[in-house]
């Protein structure tokens, strides 16, 4: 792999615009920050979306605003979020591939989230890998923990591959309840995935702390990366999150020295089966 993708998740549902002010909960600050990261190499942004009151919501009326405005200002891959608040209903979160993104993620597993359960039936699955198939709609397999990748085989080998053709997973590390941030861990994924279709992608997020440890396991596993303040508030120890660019542009560092800089948005679409605009 000779360049890497960046995924920039700039919001998430789980931190309080509140406690962290810097948090882009309106679509003029998701718009800027999505612009600025699209300039210092993110290729893919992976949305949250947040109401007037600064809460978590998956209200379609602003899904679609949200998808049109980004579209509209980069071309960055928008990626909608089906996971949305561990509270949301399954019709809620199906109903966010009706704002049409060009991908979205689809977690593979139930998995302790912190105090709550990210819940992720069967037949929930199935029944969200089958609605972006009909649609066009590329999806990156979430995985919080190894056995989810067993889960993606049984998925592709019964209901088959993925709108574009092409497999793209994300390792979701260090959540409580999932897998640790380590690099035995992700070399244990990268392992299992090689059981998965030739050609599949991965990407690793590492949560809090374990985001460095991540990153660097990654880049010398040939994966790629996502940042962002939806994954960790703290830049350093003692150090707060000025901006997700400054999260994006450490990731676009680190890439350099690893001598697979970011890939532009036209590289990434072609990789990972995204049609051009």
């Amino acid at each position: 792999m000779t360049g890497t993708v960046i995924t920039v998740a700039p919001t998430g549902a789980e931190v309080s615009k509140a406690a962290v002010p810097a948090l882009p909960v309106t679509l003029d600050e998701l718009v800027q920050t999505a612009k600025e990261c699209e300039a210092l190499g993110a290729s893919i942004i992976h949305v949250h979306i947040r109401d007037a009151a600064a809460e978590p919501t998956l209200d379609q009326g602003r899904l679609r605003a949200t998808v049109a405005a980004l579209r509209d200002s980069t071309d960055l891959i928008v990626q909608l979020s089906s996971g949305g608040a561990v509270t949301d209903p399954e019709s809620d979160r199906l109903a966010v591939l009706d704002a049409a993104p060009e991908m979205a993620s689809c977690t593979m597993g139930t998995v302790n989230f912190g105090d709550g359960v990210f819940m992720n039936r069967w037949e929930f699955i199935v029944g969200l890998h089958a609605r972006m198939q009909e649609r066009g709609i590329v999806p990156e397999y979430e995985i919080f923990d190894l056995g989810q990748l067993a889960t993606l085989q049984r998925l592709l080998g019964k209901y088959g591959l993925p709108a574009g053709g092409h497999v793209h997973v994300d390792l979701v590390m260090g959540v409580p309840g999932g897998m640790p941030g380590t690099t035995a861990a992700l070399a244990a994924c990268e392992q299992a995935i090689r059981d998965l279709p030739e050609g599949t992608t991965f990407s690793a997020t590492g949560i809090g702390r374990t985001t460095i440890p991540v990153m660097l396991a990654s880049l010398s596993a040939g994966g790629h990366l996502r940042v962002g303040m939806e994954d960790t508030v703290t830049y350093a120890k003692g150090q707060p999150v000025e901006s997700n660019m400054q999260l994006v542009a450490r990731a676009a560092g680190f890439a350099q020295l690893a001598q697979r800089p970011p890939l532009t948005t036209t590289a990434a679409r072609e990789l990972l089966g995204v049609p051009l605009r």
